[in-house]
């Protein structure tokens, strides 16, 4: 079938078995070709394709809303409605975005990029169909990894409580992004064991229907029998104890499993569960055999052979960088333990794990728990390696808030993908982490302007013992500095001066500072001397050369890639207030107040205005505006 002739989901009612699994194929040679070329979400969408084609045959989309939580297994979804002539655009620059997009289609009802949303989303959905008096049904899609997020479970309970008409889809492929973890991952388990658990309690339930009613005594053990056997069949029911009717474990690559199951949950009052068995990179080799979460997401990769098109560069990567300096120096520090909410992949530290499998806790999905439990082990002497994303520790705001800075607890909390990240967009740019630890009390804040600094900053963190400390750190690369065999840690909000220039100042740390220095290389040309100072320290800053740099009167830039509101910019600005430095010029380069979507970082940056061109152009103004007030006050 020619996926790009597809408009809408409709015609797929019309489809017997076979063409239904002929499409199956298509959609997965498909996907495999295209996303070859611009990377993406490979292994959760090919696991999903039968499970999306039934859900579209069943249902009436847009009528019927369909939840993805995450939303990166939404590719199939997109294709039967109506975008598969966008895929060569996937993830890129204006182009189809990876995730749920409200904007793209009338199908997309909830956009997402973040685990264990889906469910709550769906309660507030049929809460207003009901109020509103309409028929359509909810239907949530969450993985097994999802259900771990503390939100997904919390929607649980409420829907069970308030017995809500709802379809939730539990796609089962027992990994999330890497292997599965905690308690509910073993219950779920059990549940795959338990293929006849349905069928035995269907038969149980008529057999008791025939035994005579000889009394009230009679019935109740009856009752307490058919329970029993519940609990023999499926250690806990855990969804039914919950309050939802469950359906499954059924194969989600059976067509006519899953119909059948759909018709009969779309006959059930009161919210019901479909627990739906998955493959996931089912179709494509190095997808399926994944056991590590690799082919979760990739960038491009050979269709035939699998490997990965890796960017040709002999830097390190910054997750590794930082993930391995730990590991070196846990070797000599029995302290250190090692803490990530479910990314131990993304987070490289797979070596950290193997060399100390008793101090690595992977926690799952769970970003609020994953910081709690590092302000307890800290308040027990040991000094714990948070590693989570930027975009993820939002999610761990107030524990960081209440649980980690209030208590002034020694955590080091490793900031990853601090940022613009790219392809995955508005949901995943680390652009807010600067704003949000900011104005937290005790907290430090330091970002390294490269890999060899970096691993200083690492010895800096795990040295520091006057509370929390955080250090972030990219997405991608270095850029191939020497790199020191001895580490040192830093002086505490101590900044150093790249550059010496009379007439202006460029303030900045990070990935800004290769910008700042092309800049100022060009401003050199035009006779205009700027001084680059790096501002590694972030909060505490480095009030001592701020206090000179405000009495020279020089004007000042400052640039980061993160968000204007609250960010560095803003503590420079409320430095200049509060110390009542009021002649000196400050401009100020950033995020601005907007979401940024997908697409390369240089194509984003260009965007929003954040390039050397935009430096040279502000500095130059700033320098004219002081040459006016000079020539003002001499005349």
């Amino acid at each position: 079938m020619d996926l790009n002739k597809i408009s809408s989901p409709s015609f797929l009612k019309e489809l017997n078995t076979k063409q239904l699994q002929d499409l199956s194929e298509d959609v997965r040679k498909f996907l495999i070709q295209k996303l070859s070329v611009t990377g993406g979400h490979i292994g959760p969408n090919l696991g999903v394709v039968e499970l999306t084609i039934a859900l579209h045959r069943a249902f009436n989309s847009p009528q019927d809303k369909f939840i993805w939580d995450v939303g990166h297994q939404a590719y199939v979804h997109k294709i039967l409605t109506g975008r598969a002539d966008q895929f060569d655009t996937l993830r890129q620059y204006k182009g189809l975005c990876g995730f749920p997009k409200r904007i793209e289609s009338e199908h997309d009802v909830w956009e997402t990029g973040h685990s264990s949303t889906s469910l709550s989303a769906a309660m507030g959905m049929a809460a207003a169909r009901d109020i509103k008096g309409d028929k359509n049904f909810v239907v949530p899609i969450i993985g097994d990894g999802a259900l771990t997020g503390g939100m997904a479970l919390e929607a649980l309970n409420h829907i069970g409580h308030e017995k809500t008409n709802m379809i939730v889809i539990l796609n089962d492929n027992e990994m999330s992004i890497a292997p599965n973890v905690g308690a509910l991952h073993n219950v779920l388990g059990r549940l795959r064991t338990a293929n006849n658990y349905n069928k035995a309690k269907d038969e149980l339930e008529q057999l008791l229907k025939k035994i005579p009613a000889v009394g009230g005594k009679l019935a109740s053990t009856a009752e307490r029998v058919k329970d029993s056997l519940k609990y023999l069949l499926v250690s806990g029911v855990f969804f039914e104890e919950l309050g939802f009717t469950y359906l499954g474990p059924i194969d989600g690559h059976n067509f006519e499993t899953l119909e059948e199951t759909l018709q009969n949950a779309k006959r059930m009052q009161g919210p019901v569960l479909i627990h739906v068995i998955t493959k996931k990179g089912k179709g494509y080799l190095p997808a399926e055999n994944d056991t590590v979460g690799t082919w979760h997401g990739t960038g491009p990769y050979k269709m035939e052979t699998g490997d990965l098109v890796k960017p040709k560069t002999t830097a390190p990567g910054w997750s590794s960088l930082i993930a391995e300096t730990v590991r070196k120096l846990a070797r000599v520090d029995e302290r250190i333990v090692a803490i990530t909410p479910a990314m131990p992949v993304g987070s490289k530290l797979e070596g950290f794990a193997s060399e100390f499998p008793n101090r690595m806790f992977d926690v799952g999905i769970a970003e609020q728990h994953a910081a709690t439990m590092a302000a307890g082990m800290a308040a027990d002497g040991t000094k714990p390696f948070l590693a989570i994303y930027s975009t993820f520790l939002q999610r761990a705001y107030d524990q960081v808030l209440h649980d980690i800075c209030r208590q002034n607890l020694n955590v080091f909390i490793g900031i990853d993908r601090a940022g613009l990240v790219g392809a995955d967009g508005e949901t995943h740019q680390g652009v807010f982490d600067i704003a949000f630890l900011r104005h937290m009390p005790n907290m430090v804040i330091m970002m390294p302007k490269d890999e060899n600094e970096g691993q200083h900053m690492v010895k800096t963190a795990i040295d520091y013992n006057e509370g929390p400390i955080a250090l972030r750190y990219p997405r991608g690369n270095g850029l191939g500095v020497p790199m020191d065999t001895e580490l040192k840690a830093l002086p505490i909000g101590s900044w150093e001066v790249l550059r010496e220039g009379k007439d202006a100042t460029i303030l900045t740390f990070g990935t800004t500072i290769p910008m700042a220095q092309e800049a100022a290389e060009v401003l050199a040309d035009q006779g205009i001397q700027v001084e680059i100072v790096n501002a590694r320290f972030i909060k505490p800053m480095d009030d001592v050369m701020l206090h000179g740099l405000m009495r020279s009167k020089k004007p000042i830039l400052t640039i980061e890639e993160g968000v204007l509101q609250g960010g560095f910019g803003s503590a420079v600005l409320e430095f200049a207030n509060d110390n009542h430095y009021s002649t000196t010029q400050i401009d100020r380069i950033g995020i601005p107040d907007m979401f940024i979507e997908h697409g390369s970082v240089d194509k984003l940056l260009e965007e929003i205005n954040l390039t050397a061109e935009e430096t040279v152009l502000r500095i130059q103004q700033l320098v004219n505006e002081d040459n006016k007030e000079q020539a003002g006050l001499k005349a």
